[in-house]
């Protein structure tokens, strides 16, 4: 299990991406830029364009990409961290290591559920969250940015608790409704605490999922307001087709498509935003590791199911997986962009794929081979251990 600091250490950074045949910026505004080459400098992006119009000079990390497709690195926006790279919901080391391998480089905790005996009393939520954010701040596996500390609150919490929270650096709220909070009216007046103190929160949408969870239908969604509709198609089981409609039209928050929900309720989910113009509200998570186990490629997953199944183009799908979590979870990757995070992943369509180019494969369902991950310009894998094998590879000339 790798374990590494937030920073890399050693002196400055210059990594150049060059040959890419492809970019994929995760801004649905303009998905595909006219680029060929990008430079990132300690950590950060610093430019974009054509090789010969760019300055490469003093990399110290240079990568060919050799034709493949180079992509923001992927967010998964709803997770269910515990204690480093374990999960006791499976019994699995390593689970966040082999969502890298598919793509992944940032994750959003939705709430740390499965500790062992999580504690429900406040003192204890408080210090349970407190403690997973200081955790992950800490280190990332294999150098994957989780964002945890995510409090599951609970009736008995007072407007003052949330402000010792965000004192303490919690900037997420669990799912509300996998507590004891199912109402509205609580929910409401908790979650208007959390934005108070610059909180952001998730709900919990649909039937219940694990033991002490419970039915959060459109009223309760409408009522509480949360910045996310978590799971919008259900975790597992989604609402009728009538108060999923009713949500959408009913807020303008956050949409979240999980891999572990229902496929027909996402779809139809994808279709009603696209319907009103919404589609900058869709976000994707895994809501793993959960009953379901632990997808690597979850992310990915979705992403083909909603273009091919969707008929949503896949430069746009991509958005819904890195630019638009980025924006509404205010990130500072997902964006192909000077001044943001160098996170990228370099793939291109899977080996004997009928697709022509890798947009043309994922949009008939293929997932992509991804050949290498990027996370604050540092290479954190190459030739990924899940995914099917990429048509070509990208190598590093220098590094």
């Amino acid at each position: 299990m790798a374990h590494d600091a937030p920073a890399a250490a050693g002196g400055p950074t210059k990594l150049v991406i060059r040959n890419i045949g492809l970019i994929l910026s995760g801004d649905l505004a303009k998905p595909i830029l006219d680029a060929d080459t990008v430079v990132a400098e300690g950590g950060r992006i610093t430019a974009i364009g054509r090789e010969k119009d760019v300055d490469t000079e003093g990399a110290t990390t240079i990568i060919d990409a050799n034709g493949t497709t180079l992509t923001p690195g992927l967010i998964d926006s709803h997770v269910h961290p515990v204690a480093g790279d374990w999960t006791p919901r499976q019994s699995q080391m390593n689970w966040i290591d082999s969502s890298l391998h598919g793509g992944v480089t940032t994750m959003i905790s939705a709430g740390e559920v499965h500790y062992p005996g999580r504690a429900k009393d406040v003192v204890g939520l408080k210090a349970l969250a407190i403690t997973a954010q200081r955790s992950f701040d800490a280190f990332r596996p294999s150098g994957v940015k989780i964002h945890a500390g995510a409090p599951v609150i609970e009736n008995e919490m007072v407007e003052d608790d949330f402000r010792e929270l965000a004192a303490a650096g919690v900037k997420l709220l669990g799912e509300v409704g996998l507590g004891g909070v199912k109402d509205g009216p609580t929910a409401k007046k908790m979650v208007g605490w959390a934005r108070k103190y610059g909180i952001q929160s998730t709900i919990h949408t649909g039937g219940p999922s694990i033991p002490g969870s419970g039915l959060i239908d459109k009223d309760v969604v409408l009522e509480a307001d949360t910045d996310v509709v978590g799971h919008i198609n259900g975790g597992h089981t989604a609402l009728p087709d009538g108060q999923i409609r009713c949500i959408c039209e009913g807020c303008k928050r956050g949409l979240e498509l999980v891999h572990n929900g229902n496929e027909r309720s996402a779809l139809y989910t994808l279709r009603i935003a696209r319907e009103m113009g919404d589609l900058h509200r869709v976000i994707l998570g895994t809501d793993g590791p959960a009953g379901s186990g632990v997808q690597p490629l979850g992310i990915l997953r979705m992403v083909s199911m909603l273009s091919a199944l969707g008929e949503l183009p896949a430069e746009e799908a991509f958005c819904l997986a890195t630019g638009n979590t980025a924006r509404m979870r205010a990130l500072d990757c997902g964006i192909i962009e000077v001044g943001r995070a160098a996170d990228f992943v370099l793939m291109d369509k899977a080996q004997h794929s009928p697709g022509v180019t890798l947009l043309d494969s994922v949009r008939l369902g293929d997932l992509p081979g991804v050949c290498m991950t990027v996370i604050d310009g540092i290479v954190r894998s190459q030739r990924s251990r899940n995914t099917p094998p990429a048509g070509r590879m990208p190598v590093i000339v220098k590094g």
